[in-house]
């Protein structure tokens, strides 16, 4: 039995969310996201929230259960508050700015990294060593987080890199002497 799965999801005031065909489709102040529905689950938009139940008693069915609500959640949290991760870049001479719809990086190589930012994400850069990326879906947020920290992951010496805010990097000794 999934705890996740037996709690409807709220829907707030000034959220709307109605089923298309096989498309759940929820509209907010922010903007509209939409989910492709699982055959294994069955889904109901009423006046307590939406409720995400599983469509018969099989192991694939009670799998998806609480996945598939997670995701409804987030679809919520999106249209009404959005998500933002925060990057921090450590190291002499890294820094980050934002040019347009590019992010340029500059991480200790030969030549600068520019990132395209992708329709539906907002990247901020406060100073030369954050980045803020933010935007209403919460897994293209995360996906284009990781392809930045990419570039230079943290290193587990002197701390280089970029890390997530509130990330720990688990640091070593150096070498004896």
């Amino acid at each position: 039995m999934s705890r996740i799965g037996k709690k409807p999801v709220p829907v707030p005031a000034g959220v709307t969310a109605n089923i298309e065909g096989k498309t759940l489709v929820v509209k907010g102040s922010k903007g509209t996201l939409t989910l492709d529905l699982a055959d294994e689950v069955s889904y109901d938009v009423g006046e307590g929230g939406i409720t995400v139940t599983p469509a018969n008693d099989t192991k694939r069915a009670r799998s998806f259960w609480g996945m598939q609500r997670t995701l409804v959640q987030n679809l919520i949290t999106g249209v009404t508050e959005g998500y933002t991760k925060q990057l921090l870049i450590t190291g002499v001479g890294y820094r980050a700015n934002v040019q347009g719809k590019n992010l340029k990086l500059q991480l200790g190589y030969s030549h600068d990294v520019n990132v395209d930012v992708p329709d539906g994400i907002e990247v901020k850069t406060p100073d030369n060593t954050t980045v803020e990326v933010s935007g209403i879906d919460r897994q293209k947020v995360g996906q284009v987080a990781a392809e930045i920290r990419r570039w230079r992951k943290p290193e587990p010496y002197k701390g280089k890199g970029i890390k997530y805010r509130g990330e720990y990097i688990f640091r070593k000794e150096g070498k004896k002497k």
